[in-house]
């Protein structure tokens, strides 16, 4: 019975991992029709605005902001930033204000695949698509995928629709500032405007705005 059982569970184990190389798989080379926090918002009725665009036709300056706002080593490392997850752990541990660690390649993997939670379960399932598409894609198509499903605001998914939405022109025409405020709105984009940001938003734009510089630099985008 419990070696039934076992082989049962190893079994069902093996075929999702088939599934989901094939789910990643195919999305090395077809772009994420919907996401979670998409069907979300069409269950609430909002009208989803999304345009996918290439990561050849945006300009440099605005990958550059999002690496410089939400993951600095996002070319040196493998889908986890380890000094990040250690630094994370000590603030929180001494009483901090609880601090996350999610790489782009982490955050990319939950929006394509995944459904919102903190769960330990949902956590580990994250971890492995993470895995595949360090693996599969490589560093251009997570950041493609990711500049292209990230949310912006309730509704706006994408920095296409968001360009369009806040500044009312195409991702390929922001300024360096206007690429730093939507950078700076994607920790809490239902909260933060980058049309109108608020001072926290605006400063902390400002902070994109000159960590974008040391990313040109010293390459930090050099896997693009």
């Amino acid at each position: 019975m419990l070696r039934r059982a076992l082989t049962w569970l190893l079994c069902t184990l093996l075929g999702l991992a088939a599934l989901s190389l094939l789910w990643v798989g195919s999305y090395r080379v077809i772009n994420p029709p919907t996401s979670f926090l998409m069907l979300r918002d069409r269950i609430d009725g909002i009208q989803v605005k999304q345009q996918w665009v290439p990561l050849s036709d945006l300009p440099r300056h605005l990958p550059r902001a999002v690496i410089a706002a939400e993951d600095s080593r996002f070319c040196s490392h493998h889908g986890f930033d380890l000094d990040a997850i250690r630094d994370a752990m000590a603030a929180n541990a001494e009483g901090d204000r609880l601090r996350g660690a999610s790489t782009i390649s982490q955050q990319t993997a939950k929006n394509a695949f995944l459904w919102p939670g903190r769960t330990m379960l949902r956590k580990g399932v994250e971890a492995w698509f993470t895995l595949l598409i360090e693996r599969l894609w490589g560093k251009a198509r997570i950041l493609e995928v990711y500049l292209n499903i990230a949310e912006f605001g309730r509704g706006v998914f994408g920095v296409e629709a968001a360009a369009q939405h806040y500044f009312g022109k195409p991702a390929h025409s922001l300024s360096q500032l206007q690429a730093a405020r939507l950078a700076a709105i994607l920790p809490q984009p239902i909260k933060r405007s980058a049309s109108a940001p608020g001072p926290y938003t605006r400063r902390y734009a400002g902070q994109i705005l000159a960590r974008t510089r040391v990313v040109e630099r010293d390459r930090l985008d050099s896997c693009l």
